[in-house]
């Protein structure tokens, strides 16, 4: 028997989550104890809870160490032999530009008998970075502000966000000279590329300047003179290759995510529709296009990426997931029977306190009630500000994975 839609769909939120925690998927991909050292490189929004993780998995008598930089204010966990560091999130600042320099430095004196485990999760790229020659944590700043504001997705902004950075597009791995590396990942990126999932610090980098280059140009980043000459003269390039005993592997995605909750709701009865684990485009609209879609009966799920192009001068508190919702709120208006949520799985939409929003048949005579313009919250990029108005953002806080966007629309 299935419970009522919005208990149903919080259930279902949490079974994504749950399927993608570290403490559930990394501990059966660890490798044994090498000889001398292991040394672990974490970064991202999951990277304190895959330290942990890790640790609770570790042999207490063979040597661990290492630094897990997570964005500030994620839940700290109780550590033993791991340092956990925190940086800024989605902008880097002093704080991102000392983890990268703690990275780097834990890197120091690997040999052959040693071995490093690198754990990535997504949201690396600002959390830890270090300017190339020439260029300033302010430039970085600059970029990475550009790039936000753009609507340029996820694969364009690691594209450029690799060739600035001395840390990213494989330079970690680089510095960990000869020995050896495991890549542990949790993919927030649709399609599941390693080397892009926090800019790939460990993984080797298939993206050139020209193609970092052509991210600017289409997406109108402005660049300072150092990046333009770095690019243009290929002084920024990355490494192609890491030699073999460098592997990778994936061990969370938004596809795992949605099929767990996929699963829940069939043993409830639902009729279950897949939209894809993948899509991307301007939130507003994937939410028109999911509000035309979602409509005969049954539970519709979907992840990916979407990107908001801030246009307003004085955007609100926005979140891609509550604007793609509230997109579809403005489509659907008082439908009735028809029950949606929309959030991070990181806890976290955007730069908003929430992980995301939900929405019934009552939410848009609630809004009439309170004289909210739905509409006009759109346009200022306030969707985030308008859901927690009616009560219905999401407030988790940060989960300690990150797969992505889920998206669950309950249809009656």
């Amino acid at each position: 028997m299935s419970p009522a839609p919005r208990a149903g769909l919080r259930q279902l939120f949490e079974a994504a989550v749950a399927a993608a925690l570290p403490a559930r998927v990394l501990p059966a991909a660890l490798p044994p104890p090498p000889r001398g050292r292991t040394v672990v490189l974490g970064l991202g929004k999951g990277a304190w809870a895959m330290g942990a993780a890790l640790e609770a998995a570790w042999p207490a008598d063979r040597p661990l160490s290492g630094v897990l930089v997570a964005p500030r204010g994620s839940t700290r966990p109780a550590l033993q032999r791991l340092q956990a560091l925190e940086g800024a999130h989605p902008v880097p600042d002093a704080s991102s530009l000392a983890a990268a320099q703690a990275l780097l430095a834990a890197t120091q004196g690997l040999g052959a008998d040693d071995l490093v485990i690198a754990l990535l999760s997504g949201g690396a790229s600002a959390l830890a970075t270090l300017p190339l020659t020439g260029l300033s944590l302010a430039d970085l700043q600059a970029v990475n502000r550009a790039l936000l504001a753009s609507g340029a997705p996820i694969d364009a902004m690691n594209t450029l966000r690799k060739h600035l950075c001395a840390l990213k597009g494989g330079r970690l791995a680089a510095a960990c000279g000869g020995a050896p590396l495991l890549t542990l990942a949790i993919s927030d990126i649709p399609g599941d590329r390693l080397d892009l999932i926090g800019s790939g610090p460990t993984l080797a980098d298939p993206s050139s300047c020209t193609d970092a280059l052509d991210v600017a140009h289409t997406f109108d980043i402005p660049l300072p003179e150092a990046a333009q000459q770095g690019l243009r003269s290929g002084a920024f390039e990355t490494p192609k290759a890491l030699p073999a005993a460098q592997p990778a592997q994936l061990l969370a995605s938004p596809a795992l995510a949605l099929q767990a909750a996929a699963k829940l709701a069939q043993r409830w009865g639902l009729r279950v529709e897949l939209l894809g684990d993948a899509l991307q485009g301007e939130a507003r609209e994937i939410g028109r296009e999911l509000a035309g879609r979602c409509l005969t009966p049954g539970l519709y799920l979907s992840g990916g990426e979407t990107t908001v192009t801030l246009r307003h001068a004085q955007p609100g508190q926005g979140g891609r997931n509550a604007e793609c919702l509230l997109a579809a709120l403005l489509a659907w208006q008082d439908r009735p029977g028809l029950h949606a949520l929309m959030a991070d799985t990181d806890g976290i939409d955007g730069a908003s306190p929430w992980a995301g929003a939900t929405c019934g048949p009552e939410t848009w005579a609630r809004a009439q009630a309170q004289g909210l313009d739905l509409a006009a919250a759109l346009e200022r990029h306030d969707a985030g500000g308008a859901f927690h108005a009616l009560g219905e953002s999401l407030l988790t806080g940060p989960t300690g994975t990150n797969v992505n966007d889920f998206r669950a629309i309950w249809v009656g």
